[in-house]
């Protein structure tokens, strides 16, 4: 698959073997699940995947963000299989072992040091126990998060979420003392304010709510996203974060970057939130850690770890294949997949910024590394969301070979593999100017 000059769509999709699966799918899983077109996967190389009717897909989604170091690399399947062979589980919330502790003492070493380490399986349980270490070490019973945020679908992190109604929609009630303030959307900036004045606005509101009804000394947290993930891919005013950062500091309020999606190399840097320079109190990672493997991290410092053993434990996290495959995720990401992302990042947005001056209803184009949103509206001038022409072109894309996922209103989100190489990044806008062009 990787000599592949262009994706191979030889059936009309979906072909009669997805066709046949998703049949079944639909009779006995959940109706929860979420189908945004008929992609049934079967072997995968790379940036490449193939369905099970031989149809080979350029994959820019990854899973969500997950599959870093793209399909079957083979340094992380080796890890996987030489750990396998060794054990694949001895319950770490009762007994340590070597795989685990290596990868704390690593995250530790990456995330700037002074970090305690907890291991769960995902993103959703990683908030989970990042509100409990608010919670246990502060006593202070309110949370600040921001609207357009995901942090998952648990019942405690549902209370923070809030990118789309649907998630809260029939669960209430959620958590209780959770506070939303608008997130500083540079292109849709709240409040009717600048651009430029984006940040400012927001903080000011945080400070209207101390003042008027949140007291901020009852405030144990504030989560953030260094750019929102299924908010639409959103990144902040530079100097917003490390002003968010002081505000908690005067209050004593603890600052926790939700780096799940944004984290493990994606935007370029091992965390996103080392581009404002912040030091984060708690850090979440999950999705890209382990290449596809279910673990997550809570890094939080050291300063926090007053609760006592017992106070907070998972069976499977921390999983010691898991942490195989993230060990070796890690290594190929210092070994250069970190500047890959960057590198091929800087180019690829360029790149689409030269469609969107041929399409003005691509509003705009921005991210960080391999993380970046295409933003469609009904009009340049009004910017108002176009969720249907977004819709259109991502169903478009599937249709010419090209794997993407929506995020937001209105926003196409493109978080591929950070194997993916310039050409392959070159090849994905050819296909996505074709689609432009075709659908006007």
């Amino acid at each position: 698959m990787k000599t592949l000059q262009r994706p191979e769509v030889h059936t009309p999709l979906p072909g009669p073997k997805a066709k046949e699966i998703l049949a079944r799918d639909e009779r006995v899983l959940s109706t929860s699940y979420v189908r945004p077109y008929p992609f049934v996967p079967e072997a995968g190389e790379g940036v490449w995947i193939r369905d099970v009717d031989g149809n080979v897909f350029l994959d820019l989604m990854a899973g969500i963000a997950v599959n870093t170091t793209g399909y079957a690399h083979p340094r992380v399947v080796e890890a996987v299989r030489a750990q396998a062979a060794r054990f694949s589980h001895v319950c770490f919330s009762d007994f340590s072992s070597e795989p685990q502790v290596s990868l704390a003492e690593r995250l530790d070493r990456l995330a700037g040091g002074g970090y305690r380490v907890y291991f769960g399986n995902s993103g959703t349980e990683g908030v989970e126990a990042a509100v409990k270490v608010a919670r246990y070490h502060t006593r202070r019973p309110y949370i600040l998060a921001f609207t357009g945020a995901f942090h998952g679908r648990t019942l405690g992190s549902l209370a923070l979420t809030s990118s789309n109604s649907k998630y809260r929609k029939g669960f209430a009630p959620l958590l209780p003392g959770v506070v939303h303030v608008p997130y500083p959307h540079p292109y849709r900036p709240p409040f009717g304010a600048k651009p430029e004045d984006a940040g400012r606005v927001v903080l000011d509101y945080i400070e209207h709510l101390f003042k008027t009804k949140l007291p901020p000394d009852e405030v144990g947290a504030v989560f953030f996203e260094p750019i929102q993930g299924e908010g639409g891919y959103i990144v902040p005013p530079e100097g917003f974060l490390p002003a968010l950062q002081e505000l908690a500091q005067k209050h004593g309020i603890l600052l926790v970057a939700d780096e799940v999606q944004t984290g493990s190399g994606r935007t370029g840097r091992f965390l996103a939130s080392a581009y404002e320079g912040i030091d984060p109190d708690v850090v979440i990672l999950a999705k890209g850690l382990a290449s596809g493997y279910p673990i997550s991290a809570v890094l939080f410092k050291e300063e926090l770890s007053s609760w006592p053993p017992g106070a907070h434990g998972s069976t499977f996290g921390g999983n010691p294949v898991a942490a195989a495959a993230a060990t070796a995720t890690l290594d190929l990401l210092e070994e250069g997949l970190m500047q890959n992302a960057f590198e091929v990042g800087e180019y690829l947005r360029a790149e689409l910024r030269q469609l969107q001056a041929d399409f003005p209803r691509l509003g705009d184009v921005r991210g960080r590394g391999l993380m970046i949103g295409l933003d469609f509206v009904k009009d340049p001038e009004t910017r108002e969301e176009d969720p249907e022409l977004r819709d259109r072109v991502a169903e478009a894309a599937f249709a010419k070979g090209l794997l993407t996922l929506p995020a937001g209103p209105s926003t196409l989100r493109l978080s591929p593999p950070l194997v993916l190489t310039r050409a392959e990044a070159a090849l994905a806008v050819e296909l996505l100017g074709e689609v432009l062009r075709e659908l006007g």
